[in-house]
């Protein structure tokens, strides 16, 4: 399965071939080919390309299906005790993309430049107990606390 992270509108978005997704408004209208050349990661299979920042080659052919709009968003202020209420909001515009294909250089062989081949992490060795205990730590010394004032005495009231 091949599958893409591409940048659009400072966003990232995984694009994989034969589906739709969402991305903030382009230029280019309904029916429209797009062509996306920032790609973050590019996959196919086993073969994973991470790009520094973008893969170099890697690119995703996409169709503008429609403009549609986000859902809406309410924005409310509110300051206590003051009577203080704003209530605003809006609806984003959205392009929806259909992936036709996504191109991967290299295919199955080496990396493209500007790429790095991701091995999959081996697994970790399992850690060798110590011989013994540890030694135990001393305990921070507390300032001791002072001792509590005693409280004020109240001079005593004239007899009238």
């Amino acid at each position: 399965m091949k599958y893409a992270v591409i940048d659009s509108g400072g966003k990232q978005y995984v694009a994989r071939e034969g589906e739709t997704f969402e991305v903030d408004r382009l230029t280019a209208g309904a029916g429209q080919a797009v062509e996306i050349e920032a790609v973050l990661l590019a996959a196919d299979g086993d073969h994973v390309l991470v790009g520094a920042p973008h893969v170099s080659g890697a690119r995703v052919q996409a169709t503008v299906e429609a403009e549609v709009r986000g859902p809406k968003i309410v924005v409310f202020h509110y300051t206590p005790k003051k009577r203080y209420r704003k209530r605003s909001g809006h609806r984003a515009f959205l392009t929806r993309l259909r992936v036709n294909s996504i191109t991967v250089p290299g295919g199955s062989s080496t990396p493209g430049a500007g790429a790095a081949r991701v091995e999959p992490a081996p697994e970790p060795k399992p850690r060798r107990k110590t011989a013994g205990p540890s030694k135990p730590r001393p305990a921070a010394a507390k300032p001791a606390r002072p001792a509590p004032k005693p409280a004020a005495k109240k001079p005593a009231k004239p007899k009238k």
